[in-house]
């Protein structure tokens, strides 16, 4: 649940002319407003509310004094008019607004054909005070940033980063009872064999790889699932091999670099064992490099055709194994000479992509989108890799600039 894009500097109808300002507006915002909508009513209602809130938008823009993120405004206007909504339907005793309701909201586990669970958030979520269940819906069911809650809560950030992380920890304290239910559920959807091992050999140190393995999965695939929309359509088989010349030859690629570890092929991941990682890597690194071949794998499952920067960029950017100094102090040289590669160019499939900061490039382009244009045209680019115009309202080259701009300004 951790899809929530960053605030980002509004656009604001004076900036783009009289014509259909207000219909980008929409698209930018409509998903997440009819998302605080939906968790406390039906989808009709959601939607009819959310037609109102940018009705209200539309006819008293000139008071937004452009003092807080446009989000946050529109959001203020969405809350007012839940409010008025439920204190229409307490007049006709249909219900009453007194908190979130999680009497029917469930977290639903449903991989294909595999297994589907059921998950009611309501005992959970209710153990927290109201507040805390604020914070909790908008980071993770309206994808709000930690900027944002703080703007609509009127707290400092750094407040709603503790309050949120000690909600997490008590929720995660009354959902530990559901940890068998979630591991059975991806030991359905995913299968972890040992290479190139003597059959009778397998240890305890393997059994622990393998539940670490899961563990590190249970969290990561039904996270992506949900983000991308996607239900993957095959079981994936995960192949360890011992070490790296093992798994190098096992590849084809017997003069890799130490750093290639891991690589997929229809619906076998093959990578080298946390056990035994090389000199590039750590047992932690190998067990992140899982997801980050998960996450490749689940977007070639959506579109074969998906550019392999939108693959290798969103598999960096969910595993996050690179930090943000890292990743900045790499690229600053090249975005300072002006030598940022072209989208075309992260397309390259040899090992010199690690070279020349390919890596790096595609998971803040990835970023980039997903803060700068919402989860929604991260799905769609995924999709329609060609379609800029329709997604972005640009062109690549626009596009290209914009990301250039955002590279600069956070270097």
């Amino acid at each position: 649940m951790s899809g929530a894009h960053d605030a980002r500097p509004p656009v604001y109808p004076d900036k783009q002319g009289e014509h259909e300002p207000f219909a980008f507006i929409f698209d930018q915002y409509h998903q997440r407003i009819r998302k605080y909508f939906a968790m406390k009513l039906d989808s009709t209602s959601s939607e009819d509310l959310t037609q109102q809130v940018f009705l209200k938008a539309m006819e008293n823009y000139h008071t937004f004094r452009q003092d807080s993120s446009l989000f946050t405004w529109l959001y203020t206007i969405a809350h007012n008019t839940l409010k008025n909504e439920f204190r229409k339907r307490s007049r006709t005793q249909e219900t009453s607004f007194d908190g979130i309701d999680w009497g029917s909201k469930f977290i639903t586990l449903d991989f294909a054909n595999n297994l589907e669970i059921r998950i009611d958030m309501s005992a959970a979520l209710k153990k927290l005070g109201l507040l805390d269940q604020q914070i909790i819906t908008l980071r993770f069911f309206v994808d709000c940033t930690l900027s944002e809650i703080a703007e609509i809560v009127h707290m400092r950030e750094s407040a709603v980063k503790n309050r949120l992380y000690r909600s997490l920890e008590k929720l995660r304290s009354e959902l530990k009872d559901w940890k068998g239910l979630n591991h059975m559920s991806i030991q359905k959807m995913i299968s972890i064999v040992s290479k190139n091992t003597p059959e009778g050999t397998k240890n305890e140190s393997q059994t622990n790889v393998y539940e670490d393995l899961f563990n590190e999965l249970n969290v990561s695939v039904n996270r992506l699932a949900a983000k991308l929309n996607h239900q993957p359509t095959k079981k994936v088989v995960i192949e360890l091999y011992p070490d790296l010349p093992t798994f190098h030859a096992a590849v084809g690629e017997a003069d890799a670099p130490d750093w290639f570890m891991g690589t997929y092929e229809d619906n076998i991941i093959k990578m080298v064992s946390p056990l035994n990682p090389g000199p590039e890597h750590t047992y932690q690194s190998i067990l992140k490099s899982a997801t980050h071949l998960f996450a490749m794998w689940l977007v070639t499952d959506i579109n074969p055709r998906a550019p392999r920067w939108i693959r290798q960029g969103l598999g960096g950017y969910e595993a996050d194994q690179m930090s943000q100094t890292f990743i900045k102090d790499s690229i600053r040289e090249t975005v300072r000479k002006g030598s940022v590669p072209t989208l075309h160019e992260l397309e390259n499939d040899s090992f010199e992509l690690q070279t020349t900061g390919g890596f790096q490039f595609s998971y803040k382009m990835v970023e980039f989108i997903v803060k700068e244009h919402g989860l929604d045209s991260l799905n769609k680019i995924i999709r329609n890799p060609d379609d800029f115009q329709g997604i972005f309202h640009c062109s690549e080259a626009e596009l290209r600039a914009q990301w250039i701009a955002y590279l600069t300004k956070q270097l």
